[in-house]
């Protein structure tokens, strides 16, 4: 990676999930949901999923910290406004492609009206960047696919847990997340090598059902037992 780049997607870590405000799950996914009937706890659940995520790429874009709550805004707006026409298509990613897409225009949108330059700092080139990350091939582009579908399914995560019982969850844990033996966690925790794997099925289910549209696949960040 060149060393302008490295600097140039450097910013603030996202912070940790907040258990508290993304608790409510439904069958369906909120993808599915919000372009059936944009009613408002969906919408709040949007904003309280995309919203630290949107504001730590505006940052790196040298968006102050208070014009970045703004423009932050102004994407999920957009996404509001046409969500019922996005055509998913079926394909692996595609909300979260044009996710990107609207957060670039709107960044663009952002530095052309205020007819300057960021401060210096070194080999920064907003548009150049953009272009980066416009690009759905480039490494910029490839980096924000990583994060989006990482950053998600953390809050899938938090969303599923309540819902199953201790075993059960902690199983999939072990054999999921942590990437240990199903003989050893069905040892570890007293149940049936069978039900470690119904277990893991059961909680899979439901990430998928909860990320349809939103990521590529939930089980490729998990570990391969």
């Amino acid at each position: 990676m060149e060393q302008g780049l490295a600097r140039g997607v450097s910013g603030p870590i996202i912070d940790p999930v907040d258990r508290n405000a993304v608790m409510n799950v439904t069958s369906l996914s909120l993808l599915a949901r919000l372009r059936q009937s944009a009613d408002s706890e969906s919408w709040d659940r949007l904003v309280t999923l995309y919203a630290p995520l949107l504001k730590t790429w505006a940052r790196r874009y040298d968006v102050q910290d208070s014009d970045a709550d703004d423009l932050v805004q102004e994407v999920l707006m957009v996404v509001s406004t046409d969500l019922k026409s996005f055509d998913h298509s079926g394909q692996p990613g595609a909300f979260r492609s044009w996710l990107r897409t609207i957060l670039v225009n709107r960044l663009r949108n952002f530095w052309r009206a205020r007819a300057k330059r960021p401060q210096a700092r070194g080999d920064a080139d907003i548009e150049r960047r953009l272009g980066e990350l416009a690009d759905p091939v480039s490494q910029l582009s490839q980096m924000w696919n990583r994060e989006h579908d990482q950053y998600v399914a953390r809050h899938l995560l938090v969303r599923a847990e309540p819902h199953f019982e201790t075993k059960t969850w902690r199983a999939f844990c072990r054999v999921a997340l942590e990437g240990a033996s199903a003989d050893l966690v069905a040892e570890e925790l007293g149940i049936s090598l069978n039900a470690v794997f119904i277990a893991k099925s059961r909680v899979l289910r439901r990430l998928r059902e909860e990320s349809a549209g939103l990521v590529a696949s939930p089980s490729s960040f998990f570990a391969k037992s």
